[in-house]
């Protein structure tokens, strides 16, 4: 809070020897609003105690509240010591500059999204059928309107493919923020070579011992503290990373648009003029190195 509110870890004398006025505000039905509720007994009593309530109505805040907010949290935002260590030993095992790749290829995504690829390899179909269970893919003209609305993650090919559309060069280090399973990474390796992962990078004990979760935050605090970030997909842990960077003034952010390489390769485009066309599809947020609108909240009144 630091920068918008005073905070003292000491009471006035003035004011500690006074007993509270207590405003119980988790009790309340609906959305709570402060203003309404907190506000009146602390100008008429000075010196309150509160209960927080989890519902509150935010849309009357000033900005400048909402911003006080949105960065507290944040800056509250860390690893476990023990996690952080291991996370920042992993970050100094990556050769430097690098980019952190978020690619979403594995079975159970695939199968999620309910969308129908071509040209995999056995092994990913069979991965594929096993994790769908009763989600089916679309058929028809609903797999092509699926496809076109943006909803079926790229493969690593036409990611690597999206890449070089970009002029990222195929010798730029990448760090692969992925789940266990992922299909089809030779489309991405056969053309970027410097892939480093957590296997790769980790002792095989480590490793092996690590739970899903404890997995998906070293991808995170990698990603935070990478020089670029590209993610194929707009997950929670992508908007995570998205709003940690700006926070942080890493502006080097981008998502690639799944719609528009849909868009594209539905009209035929291939080759080269693929490639023009996808350049002109990401040029904005790319040269901007943003990739994504982020709340009022980061760029004002930061301190």
């Amino acid at each position: 809070m630091n920068g918008f509110v005073k905070v003292v870890k000491e009471l006035p004398p003035e004011v500690a020897s006074k007993e509270p006025v207590h405003v119980d505000c988790s009790k309340r039905k609906g959305q709570f609003d402060y203003v309404e509720s907190v506000l009146p007994s602390l100008l008429e009593h000075k010196y309150i105690s509160i209960t927080p309530a989890m519902s509150q109505r935010r849309d009357r805040y000033p900005l400048y509240a909402k911003s006080a907010l949105c960065q507290a949290c944040y800056k509250a935002l860390r690893l476990s010591r023990a996690l952080e260590t291991k996370a920042s030993e992993l970050l100094d095992a990556i050769p430097k500059p690098f980019l952190s790749l978020h690619l979403r290829f594995e079975p159970d995504m695939v199968a999620y999204s309910q969308c129908e690829y071509r040209g995999l390899s056995p092994a990913s179909m069979k991965a594929i059928e096993e994790a769908q269970v009763d989600r089916k893919p679309w058929t028809g003209d609903l797999t092509r309107i699926w496809r076109l609305r943006g909803k079926c993650p790229l493969t690593p090919n036409e990611t690597a493919l999206v890449l070089e559309s970009l002029s990222i060069p195929p010798t730029t280090n990448i760090y692969l923020a992925a789940g266990d399973g992922l299909m089809e990474i030779e489309g991405l390796t056969e053309t970027y070579g410097n892939i480093f992962t957590k296997s790769s990078l980790l002792s095989r004990e480590d490793f092996t011992n690590m739970h899903g979760n404890t997995k998906a935050a070293l991808d995170y605090y990698i990603s935070i503290n990478s020089d670029s970030y590209v993610a194929t997909y707009f997950g929670n842990m992508d908007k995570m990373v998205a709003a940690m960077r700006a926070f942080k003034g890493l502006y080097k952010t981008l998502f690639l648009s799944r719609r528009g390489f849909a868009e594209l390769t539905s009209k035929g485009l291939r080759g080269k003029e693929l490639m023009a066309a996808l350049w002109k599809v990401h040029r904005d947020d790319f040269a901007m190195g943003r990739g994504s609108a982020l709340p009022e909240c980061f760029c004002e009144f930061k301190f």
